[in-house]
């Protein structure tokens, strides 16, 4: 964020700015966000597109895997993501002196997830015989896992070093990096997925291992800028030792751990899904795994938007403004919305061509195409419910949106998706198009609560800051 922004925030009168300014500051914040998102989800592009060139059974492995990390890594993340609205509003006081310390408690805490995660992903065997996954797909699935679990603990210290640095403003350094990771993830799969430059030819367990590496490069590369670079000195962040406070670190966890909860809830219905239709077959878990794909490339940047609107929430709160808060989180919803009217319009237009990139297998193409119409129809509520989900982060808000969260997806979207897909109970079992019609009612349950839980949370604040006055 440059020193205009800044200027504007901290003597913001008590009413809002204007749109242009307020769009201007959000977009800032996002596209760097945004990038390196899509940079990070584009390594899952490439494993995808890399491993269908083997086999399906190789695309379906990597399919699997990322169906059992990608929520563990979301719940991670999620809870280390209480470090961007804590950093943001002592950013927006002015309370520089703070800053350090917090972050300093945010790198032990990502010690101690990174390492939980790792050993859930290396024990996940039997998540996958439970779900009576065809029995070839279980090994090379594991032996990708394996990969992931050992670059689990340098993203947590990539994620928090991220959030510090987004939480001030800062988000180029993100971007930067993950283009860097996008960049050594296509070669490190070219050789550990074909056996080149003396690798073993690992088919798709060498996308996790290839990932895996990046992860740490990631995180060694964030270090090193938030250390020499001079914006981050007046915080002292990594030129300081501490020992773990834990009350502080509680503190973080009370915040983060509802946030990594509700992210875990959305996230979760998407891997029980894949999971569920890895018994039926391959081809159709890679069709559902390709659908998945295009559409998470696509949620990335509301995704990136509600990101930035957490710190635009976060610094207008800290500067003593709730009118501009609330007015940030309505420009973040617009912005969403004008997006998920050209991303559905782009995939209904597009779907086989976009199917065909993965793979040239007619069977997969037809059921990946199905699926993407289901995709292109949940683009809206995903980007109201991931907006809104955004400012109340911003908010500290984080408790009740996680129950909403849970109610919507656990409590309606896999239940409706389940008895669609795999019962008869109102007509034949309508497989993989049922258990995303479920996606779509939970997301939409999601997106109407949530949107009301913002705008309660906004007026309360603006009450709180009359009373205080």
């Amino acid at each position: 964020m440059n020193s205009a922004t800044e200027n504007t925030l901290a003597s913001a009168p008590a009413r809002t700015t204007p749109v242009r300014v307020e769009l201007k500051g959000l977009l800032g914040l996002a596209l760097p966000i945004m990038v390196a998102q899509l940079a990070t989800t584009a390594m899952g592009f490439v494993d995808a597109v890399m491993a269908g060139r083997v086999s399906p059974r190789d695309l379906a492995s990597v399919a699997l895997g990322n169906s059992i990390w990608i929520p563990v890594y979301l719940l991670m993340t999620g809870v280390l993501l209480a470090t961007t609205p804590k950093v943001a509003q002592r950013f927006g006081a002015g309370l520089f002196e703070q800053i350090g310390p917090l972050v300093r408690q945010a790198l032990w805490l990502a010690l101690c997830v990174g390492l939980i995660g790792s050993g859930l992903l290396l024990g996940a065997e039997p998540i996958l015989h439970w779900m009576k996954v065809d029995p070839l797909l279980i090994e090379p699935s594991m032996g990708y896992l394996h990969g992931i679990a050992f670059g689990f603990p340098g993203m947590a210290f990539y994620y928090v070093l991220r959030c510090y640095s987004d939480g001030m403003g800062r988000t180029r350094p993100s971007m930067v990096i993950g283009l860097l990771g996008l960049l050594l993830n296509i070669p490190l799969n070219y050789a550990l997925i074909y056996g080149h430059f003396g690798a073993p030819a690992l088919g798709g367990v060498g996308c996790g291992w290839a990932s895996g590496i990046v992860m740490w490069f990631m995180a060694l590369s964030m270090a090193a800028w938030t250390f020499w670079a001079p914006f981050y000195a007046r915080t002292r962040v990594l030129v300081r030792f501490d020992r773990p406070k834990w009350a502080e670190i509680k503190r973080i966890v009370s915040i983060g751990l509802p946030i990594g909860i509700a992210v875990f809830a959305e996230s979760s219905i998407f891997a029980v899904i894949a999971l569920l239709i890895g018994s039926l077959g391959s081809t159709v878990v890679a069709g559902h795994q390709i659908a998945l794909n295009i559409s998470s490339l696509l949620f990335m940047i509301p995704y990136s938007l509600g990101m930035a609107v957490t710190v635009r929430v976060g610094q207008a709160l800290g500067a003593g403004n709730p009118y501009q808060a609330r007015f940030a989180a309505k420009v973040g919803l617009g912005a969403a919305l004008l997006f998920a009217a050209f991303s559905a319009t782009l995939i209904l237009c597009l779907r086989e061509p976009i199917a065909s990139i993965y793979t040239p297998d007619k069977n997969v193409i037809q059921i990946a195409s199905m699926l993407i119409v289901y995709a292109a129809l949940y683009q809206f509520s995903d980007a109201i419910q991931v907006i809104c989900a955004g400012a109340l982060r911003g908010y500290q808000d984080t408790r009740v949106t996680m129950i909403l969260t849970l109610f919507a997806y656990w409590g309606i979207g896999l239940p409706v998706g389940y008895v669609l897909g795999l019962t008869d109970w109102f007509g034949p079992a309508s497989g993989p198009s049922g258990l995303w019609e479920g996606l779509i009612a939970g997301l939409s349950c999601a997106a109407l609560m949530l949107s009301i839980r913002l705008t309660r949370s906004a007026r309360k604040r603006i009450r709180l800051s009359h009373t205080a006055g």
